[in-house]
């Protein structure tokens, strides 16, 4: 193995803003209680107050969180001064907020942006039309086993990347996401939007897709399961298997994200979602060509890290600390554009098998 060829010190944060400001929460859901509030606790951001429209829930967040105050109204959290708004609530509800807070706010959005294109483009032009410094929360670009493969990819040590591999293959409690239930569209925005953003984010945009999205057996769900190739050309690979339902043990369960390179290969354990919630630790494997692997030990988990990571890229763009905001509206409009794509070939014929 070349000397040159070292994982040490790979960066597995996005910089906490110098000086960061209050932020005000619209909407309390589980994502919020889950993984927002403890990112800012772990990173000392302060919040100013929360609103939902259901009150009991923004008082019983706000109680459990020791947040004052809980606003009242729409109206009333959107004229809080000198903050970055956080919006927890449903995509079907961005649009109405994002029109309600002032021109010129800063502002992270819950992915996804929107549940279909159009949706989305409608959400963009509002961000435009008020000059929203807006992002939207993909939050796996940050988590720390990411952000320390994209270093890695920055620091050379894969090369051109030449395939990339999701593969789920594990059980997702999907009891707890009763919302998602009248979905006609679930799967793909819900879930595999996270590998396609991140995908994005380390191969650029691909020329197109060929995606499957599947009905399970008795699931109230639309879709739970994926099938997807995208197309970056002739030499580069680039594959989703993801099944929610493999409902058989733990053994041969499965959450990696490989990607190969002419130089090296990452290979990441999603803990996560294995056992979801409660999950398992992370991990990040990194080698050279003809090996051997080595393990990079991890600063932090996806939640609640990555989410510390997306606020603090919000923060420092507002306040002129980052000259590039990672998620914006305007690149999160071309993973939903990807979205689109996989769910325009869902619904296309597959190529004929001949018969004679």
């Amino acid at each position: 193995m070349s000397a040159e060829w070292n994982v040490s010190g790979l960066r597995q944060r996005h910089p906490l803003p110098s000086a960061p400001q209050p932020i005000v929460i619209i909407g309390t859901g589980g994502i919020v209680n889950d993984a927002h509030l403890p990112a800012y606790r772990k990173a000392g951001f302060a919040v100013a107050g929360v609103y939902d429209v259901d009150a009991d829930k923004a008082r019983a967040t706000a109680s459990r969180w020791g947040i004052e105050p809980v606003y009242g109204s729409l109206e009333e959290a959107a004229a809080a001064e000198g903050c970055i708004f956080d919006i927890g609530a449903p995509p079907v509800a961005h649009r109405a907020i994002l029109a309600a807070l002032k021109p010129g706010s800063a502002v992270l959005i819950q992915k996804p942006l929107g549940l279909d294109l159009a949706q989305a483009s409608a959400i963009r032009a509002v961000c435009r039309e008020r000059r929203l410094a807006a992002a939207v929360n993909f939050q796996l670009r940050f988590a720390p086993m990411m952000e320390a493969v994209a270093a890695a990819q920055e620091r050379g040590l894969l090369g051109r990347l030449i395939d990339i591999e999701v593969r789920l293959s594990l059980v997702t409690p999907w009891e707890l996401f009763p919302h998602l239930i009248p979905n006609r569209r679930v799967e793909i925005v819900s879930h595999s939007i996270h590998y396609l953003d991140t995908i994005r984010a380390l191969a650029g945009e691909p020329r197109g897709v060929l995606a499957r999205t599947y009905h399970y057996p008795g699931s109230a769900l639309a879709q739970t399961r994926t099938s997807a190739i995208l197309d970056y050309g002739p030499e580069r690979r680039v594959t989703l298997s993801i099944n929610h339902h493999h409902d058989f043990g733990r053994r041969f369960q499965d959450a990696t994200l490989r990607i190969e390179g002419e130089r090296g290969a990452a290979l990441v354990k999603l803990g996560l979602l294995l056992d979801y919630p409660r999950g398992e630790p992370d991990e990040l494997w990194i080698a050279p060509r003809g090996g051997p692997w080595q393990a990079v030990p991890l600063e932090g988990a996806w939640f609640p890290d990555a989410f510390i990571g997306t606020m603090s890229n919000v923060q420092r763009f507002a306040s002129g600390e980052d000259e590039t905001l990672r998620t914006s509206v305007e690149d999160a409009w071309h993973t939903m554009a990807l979205v689109e794509a996989c769910y325009r070939s869902n619904e296309a014929p597959a190529t004929p098998v001949p018969q004679s």
